[in-house]
């Protein structure tokens, strides 16, 4: 006869009994009491409540306090909570703390308190918030700074909530949201729209308009990318802080009125994006951490949340096997929780057309995930918090339901405008109504998703690392071992890999060789059928296993083999999709759209779309309908545009910083030239460097003239500088020249000096043997070339017009410095002037000086006024380092305040980097030059 001990008995009936629990069972305070365990199993109360705290302290059983006191059976309470509570034994006030306080009013809860990571990552982020809100009278202003989707957005919002919860604000205050960088490119538009303008401020002010500010008054203004806002904004917004009043656009009195607390974000280092001065006048700077360096608890309930959004959204519960889990986690590092987000939604929509004849779940498992999220389970395990940690808090599958949904923000403009479920429900019932089979029908939505969610969302950088890069992660040893296997995969599959298969298999590889050392197996689950599905990739990962087991004499598991093939076959999956995109835009109704058609219809279908662009469009609208075209036809490899004018090529900086996708522009376009680019682009695999450099030269497929086909081989393109000489001076000039033209292309372009004594000769013979760009010197040698006098080369605009001609002649520019004439003109009489200083440290420091006196000033100074700016500022700092400065007999009531603060704010420079500090008679000079000369102060340009 087996006796069960009482323990047991009471243990046993808690955890059957526990078994029909639901979620909402335990949020509606369901439990089991002494009184009620002892009336059921007819043993003595007090009997109970002994056994009751032994297992506790065996930390078997939960205690919640109340009256009654209840107890719940740990496991089944962790199976319902999807994550593993920490050692105990545990005993908790009420089912509110259990639960994580989901269940208090959200009148009456704090609302940091709904941020995941609130007790944990955020705990210190969120004190140093409480004390921006609370400061009396009216908090501080606050910088929030973090790489993009940390949530720095939601942040702002949290604390906007918190200053109403704790009364700092009434219920009604304003949240006033704005992006500095939508207007960036148009500083006085940007302005208006932060202090608003009056009738007649500006072409189109037709009205008086209020601003931000006082839209915001009484309430909070928050100023996303506020690096974005231009010096002059900075400078009224400290005004601003400073004092609580401000002008509108257009007035000269400073007489309007505003409370307001400026949050602040930014993803750039506020000490080099921020004027000084405006970041001393913000208190409190909240740096958020990356999801990288958020916790594993935090990473999986962050993933929870968003998945009970989508789960809520499609009124389905979502079922997520654990490889989908640990991969859709690790995929999302490089965009944060923004890019966790998109890529859930993708998961989500996928999965919800695979389900679409399931009315019950969504299902989400490894296989059909996309490759790019596939490659986060390569990288996890080179991570600080690996798989085994994510593992605490899932088993083999999660389900999210859909009644755990939260809103966080009223408004947010993360979320896509459009019902993406919706979409897909009525166009698969429209295409099954046609006909179409499940397959067709799974096919053609896909492709409606990508581009649905890709027109909302912004294409993520590519985050494959360079080599540098990589040896942060993996050593030497491994890196150059991957790097032979690579080479043995494009042998065997007869094509190239890009840098993220190095990146995949040397973190992989370094991570099972610290398995293999700690004998830890890591298991994988439904990933077998790889193998029929991918048999050359297979073949390929067997020999790989025994290179591994070559190289460092290890038992390498089948189970490896499999994993490597999945690796193979997905990074060739994803690379399979890049290619170069191209975008053909013309002046004209239909001029671009009809090279386009004829390219689809003689080459098909290409990554390749027209943008007409009407006489009447301004140049903004362009920039802004061709930014939109490349965020969505990218396709991971850059993006080249076709233009009929040049004056396009510009906007490939702004179009990159926006998008940060690579562009590059060729004008001068014709049919030929795009069918050259879609067929190149499309059939030859080309990266976009090798695509524009193989396109810049082409002019159309035709023969060349024997004439101007030889001079194509034969001739170098030159610049020629000339002097009273062919020496000495023309020799300095050359250099000058030449130092120029490296900084600005890195083709090759001869330059060659001549004198004025033999010029007709050495011209003649020369316009024989090169193609003459320009010429530069002491005399217009009259060719058929433009020319760029001395004077204009070291006082005016000649190197940005030697970058013009450059430009012109269809030669790719790379500048890399700006004003090269000065600083190779400032550092040569540097050099005869200064003895206890270097000069060649010393120019770039008066050169920044230079670049912050222009900034904070508003000003553009010649060349010719740097040059003596630098000369006599270079000459101060020795004075300071021999102790022997400069005494002002000037009178100090003439010197401007604000130029004096200009010079002041600039001289900041030397103290930071060379321990020098000017003292006030030296800067009174430097003042003095300002005022004195102003005509050489304007670049006339």
């Amino acid at each position: 006869m087996i006796v069960i001990r009482r323990i047991d008995k009471i243990y046993n009936y808690i955890v059957e009994e526990s078994k029909v629990f639901l979620l909402k069972d335990i949020e509606a305070g369901k439990g089991f009491s002494a009184g009620h365990i002892a009336k059921d199993l007819s043993i003595m109360r007090n009997n109970v409540s002994l056994e009751l705290n032994n297992l506790l302290r065996e930390d078997k059983i939960i205690k919640i306090k109340g009256r009654p006191v209840l107890f719940l059976d740990r496991k089944n309470i962790e199976r319902l909570l999807e994550y593993k509570l920490q050692s105990g034994p545990l005993v908790f006030e009420d089912f509110h703390e259990l639960l994580g306080d989901e269940k208090v009013d959200e009148v009456e809860k704090n609302p940091f308190d709904s941020l995941i990571g609130y007790n944990t990552s955020l705990r210190t982020h969120i004190e140093q918030a409480k004390a921006a809100v609370l400061y009396p009278p009216h908090g501080l202003n606050t910088l929030i700074v973090g790489p993009t989707g940390v949530g720095k957005t939601l942040f702002a919002n949290m604390m906007y909530k918190y200053a109403i919860y704790v009364k700092r604000l009434e219920a009604n205050a304003p949240f006033v949201l704005f992006n500095c960088a939508d207007y960036y490119n148009n500083p006085q538009l940007l302005l208006s729209h932060i202090f608003g303008h009056i009738k007649g401020a500006f072409t189109g002010a037709d009205v008086e308009k209020e601003g931000l500010v006082a839209k915001a008054n009484g309430g909070i203004l928050f100023l996303d990318e506020i690096h974005r806002l231009p010096p002059e904004g900075q400078e009224m917004i400290f005004y601003f802080i400073d004092t609580g009043s401000y002008n509108k656009l257009g007035e000269t009195e400073r007489n309007r009125k505003s409370t307001v607390l400026i949050i602040g974000a930014t993803t750039e280092n506020p000490a080099s994006s921020l004027l000084k001065t405006f970041v001393r006048r913000i208190p409190i700077v909240i740096s958020l951490p990356s999801l990288e360096e958020r916790s594993g608890k935090d990473k999986f309930n962050i993933m929870k949340f968003l998945l009970t959004n989508e789960a809520h959204r499609v009124n389905k519960p979502i079922k997520v096997e654990a490889e989908a889990v640990k991969a859709i986690i690790e995929s999302a590092s490089y965009g944060n929780i923004g890019q966790m987000k998109s890529n859930i939604q993708l998961v989500c929509a996928t999965g919800f057309l695979n389900s679409i004849n399931n009315k019950d779940f969504i299902e989400i498992d490894f296989k059909s995930l996309p490759s790019d999220i596939k490659n986060g389970l390569f990288s996890s395990s080179s991570k600080k918090i690996d798989m085994e940690e994510l593992s605490k808090y899932f088993d083999d599958q999660m389900v999210v339901l859909p009644q755990g949904y939260k809103v966080l923000i009223d408004e947010d403009s993360s979320e896509p405008t459009f019902n993406l479920y919706k979409i897909i429900e009525d166009k698969a019932a429209i295409l099954k109504d046609e006909g179409a089979d499940d397959e067709y029908i799974k096919k053609f939505i896909t492709t409606d998703i990508n581009i649905h969610l890709k027109s909302f969302y912004k294409k993520s950088i590519n985050s494959a690392h360079g080599r540098e890069k990589m040896l942060k992660l993996v050593n030497e040893d491994t890196l150059q071992f991957a790097e032979e296997i690579r080479d043995l995969v494009e042998a065997e599959l007869k094509r190239k890999f890009n840098e993220r298969f190095l990146y995949a298999f040397s973190l992989h590889l370094s991570a099972f060789l610290k398995r293999i050392d700690s004998r830890r197996s890591l298991q994988y689950t439904n990933i077998k059928n790889i193998i029929n599905d991918k048999p050359q990739e297979f073949n390929i990962s067997l020999k790989i296993k025994d290179l591994i087991q070559e190289k460092y004499n290890i038992i390498v598991p089948d189970m490896e083999v499999i994993y490597l093939t999945l690796l193979i076959s997905s990074v060739q999956e994803e690379q399979n999709n890049e290619r170069v995109a191209v975008i053909v835009t013309l002046h004209g109704s239909s001029s671009a759209s009809s090279m386009v058609n004829v390219a689809k219809n003689l080459l098909g279908e290409g990554v390749v779309e027209s943008i007409d662009m009407p006489l009447d469009v301004s140049p903004k609208r362009v920039l802004k309908d061709i930014i939109e075209k490349v965020n969505e036809i990218d396709m991971g490899r850059g993006v080249l545009i076709l233009a009929d004018m040049g004056s396009l090529t510009s906007f490939d900086s702004i179009i990159m910083e926006k998008t940060g996708i690579r562009v590059k522009t060729i004008d001068m376009v014709s049919t030929a030239l795009v069918l050259e680019a879609v067929r190149k682009a499309n059939m030859l695999d080309m990266d976009i460097d090798t695509l524009y450099d193989s396109l810049k030269d082409f002019r159309g497929y035709g023969l060349y003239s024997k004439e101007s086909k030889d001079s194509l081989v034969q001739r170098s393109a030159a610049i020629i500088t000339i002097c009273s000489t062919g020496e000495g001076t023309a020799k300095k000039l050359k250099e000058l020249v030449h130092n120029i033209v490296i900084n600005i292309t890195r083709d090759e372009i001869n330059v060659i000096p001549i004198g004025i004594m033999n010029i007709k000769e050495d011209l003649e013979n020369l316009l024989n043997n090169y193609t003459i760009l320009a010429s530069v010197g002491v005399m217009d040698p009259k060719i058929d070339a433009p020319f760029i006098s001395l004077e204009n080369l070291i006082g005016g605009d000649g190197e940005k017009r030697l970058m013009n001609i450059i430009q012109k002649n269809n030669i790719p520019t790379d500048r890399k410095e700006e004003n090269i004439v000065v600083k190779e003109l400032c550092e040569d009489s540097l050099n005869e002037f200064l003895t206890y200083l270097n000069p060649h440290k010393v120019i770039s420091v008066l050169t920044n000086f230079t670049s912050v006196l222009e900034k904070v000033a508003a000003m553009n100074f010649s060349n010719a006024f740097k040059i003596k700016l630098m000369l006599h500022v270079g000459c101060a700092l020795e004075r300071m380092v021999i102790n022997a400065p400069l005494t002002y007999n000037g009178d100090e009531s003439t010197i401007n305040p604000d130029v004096l603060k200009y010079v002041e704010n600039a001289a900041n420079e030397f103290k930071e980097t060379l321990n020098i500090s000017l003292i006030d008679d030296e800067i009174y000079y430097i003042c003095e030059i300002l005022q004195e000369e102003p005509n050489d102060i304007l670049d006339k340009v």
